[in-house]
């Protein structure tokens, strides 16, 4: 069987599975509990100079019967002294010296930094983590965010640390910033040993329509949380792998985060780069108890692919992600709809007809209207097949004979791109585009008459 077990930038864990820092991570008895169940590792919430925190403080985004689908909270660092903290950290590390505890850590001054990673070190901490990212109060103090929205200031930060560290340092990153890649690059620049993200995204949920304040709501007012869950993984994703394929932050060890319930999210990240992934929301959703198809997911498919340790595909989907320029043009595929397992319910021709290209018609046969693809209208967008409620009712089949590679960069090398508003070299010159009128019903005029 698969050897779950890691060594990321000198922590050493018995799986990649770790607890974010955050509510489930807020005491000593809940990380045994964790580690128990079988996570891996923890991140401690925040320490810091405790804070007061507010009533209520969590919001979510319910989506089509799904439950928090995106989630928001308003909730600081840890309101617990930091001797309580230290003390169950000493505790944890006795039961469970195998497992990874981090401490991590949002303070101001250097000689508060100094401080606080000699008390977490003492108290037998593996590593420490320095929270840039929290958006929400902390922020507004001088710390998380604002440190990580400013990358001068991250280094300097980062520096500090590593004059008094002797474990292992990962820097959390804020996704609040228009080009992740650069507090990445400040943070390795000032020695960082590893790199986490994502933290949360600014964010408003939604707003009470008989009081108007935003969720989550105290006593009549609001303010802006951070935002979680599985919303944000496709633009977590999309962040990891750009620390991951920058020439500077790349051989850097990536701790991911951000919308991860299953197994599969865990080898996508790892697939990404990284070297272990880090949990909340889906904790605070279905309990720590999730740990366990995790695991068994992640065994069946290391053992499926023939890989022995993490490491044996860590990264691999790197090299197939590319600029859009660096994309085969010459790729065709179509649609292609299986009647058999049709339904009827048209989701795909009102896709199709309304918000895309008009490659669907519907035929009649025994009553019942039928969609069919149009294949010269077909330009392989896909939509129908994500709309499509049945799966493998809707595939795209692949028309090219993988002969010819042609890419915009290659074109724009040879001067063959449109240059011009009307260029012949357009890609949508002689594809059917029904008459406008034809929009209209009945035959009815622009006015309804």
């Amino acid at each position: 069987m698969a050897d779950l077990s890691i060594n990321f930038a000198g922590i050493k864990a018995p799986n990649p599975f770790w607890l974010a820092s955050a509510p489930p991570t807020n005491s000593g008895y809940q990380i045994m509990k964790a580690f128990d169940a079988g996570w891996g590792g923890a991140v401690w919430k925040t320490l810091g100079v405790p804070v007061v925190n507010v009533s209520s403080r969590y919001g979510s985004i319910n989506y089509r019967g799904a439950r928090m689908a995106g989630f928001n909270n308003i909730e600081l660092i840890t309101d617990r002294p930091l001797a309580d903290n230290l003390r169950e950290i000493e505790e944890v590390k006795k039961y469970f010296p195998d497992h990874a505890v981090i401490a991590s850590l949002m303070v101001e001054s250097r000689a508060e930094w100094h401080q606080i990673i000699k008390d977490c070190e003492n108290a037998g901490a593996d590593g420490l983590e320095l929270n840039f990212g929290c958006p929400h109060g902390m922020c507004e103090r001088g710390m998380g965010s604002a440190v990580g929205q400013e990358p001068e200031v991250l280094k300097t930060i980062v520096e500090w640390v590593k004059e008094v560290a002797t474990t292992p340092v990962i820097t959390k990153l804020s996704p609040n910033i228009s080009h992740i890649v650069d507090p990445g690059r400040a943070g390795v620049i000032g020695g960082t040993d590893a790199l986490s993200l994502v933290n949360t995204f600014k964010s408003i949920v939604g707003i009470n329509l008989d009081t108007y304040a935003p969720y989550p709501e105290v006593d009549g007012a609001g303010s802006n949380g951070g935002y979680c869950g599985p919303a944000i993984k496709p633009i977590a994703l999309n962040m990891v792998r750009e620390l991951a394929q920058d020439a500077i932050t790349r051989n850097t060890p990536i701790s991911g985060i951000g919308g991860i319930e299953t197994w599969r999210d865990v080898v996508e990240y790892i697939l990404l780069g990284c070297g272990s992934v880090q949990v909340c929301t889906s904790v605070m959703h279905y309990g720590f108890g999730i740990v366990r198809e995790m695991e068994a997911g992640l065994h069946q498919f290391m053992d499926d692919k023939g890989y022995k340790t993490i490491e044996d595909f860590k990264g691999k989907a790197l090299p197939n992600v590319k600029e859009w320029k660096d994309l085969n043009l010459k790729h065709k595929v179509v649609a292609e709809i299986n009647d058999d397992k049709c339904i009827g319910c048209e989701l795909c021709y009102i896709a199709c007809e309304d918000g895309a290209h008009q490659a669907i018609g519907l035929s009649e046969v025994d009553g019942n209207r039928v969609p069919y693809i149009i294949e010269d209208n077909c330009v392989g967008c896909n939509l129908c097949s994500l709309v499509c409620p049945v799966e493998e009712c809707i595939t795209m089949v692949k028309r090219d004979d993988g002969t010819e590679h042609v890419t915009w960069a290659e074109r724009t090398a040879n001067n063959n791109i449109p240059t011009t508003f009307n260029d012949k070299l357009a890609g949508g010159i002689g594809h059917y585009v029904p008459e406008p009128s034809l929009a209209l019903k009945n035959g009815r005029s622009k006015n309804g008459r």
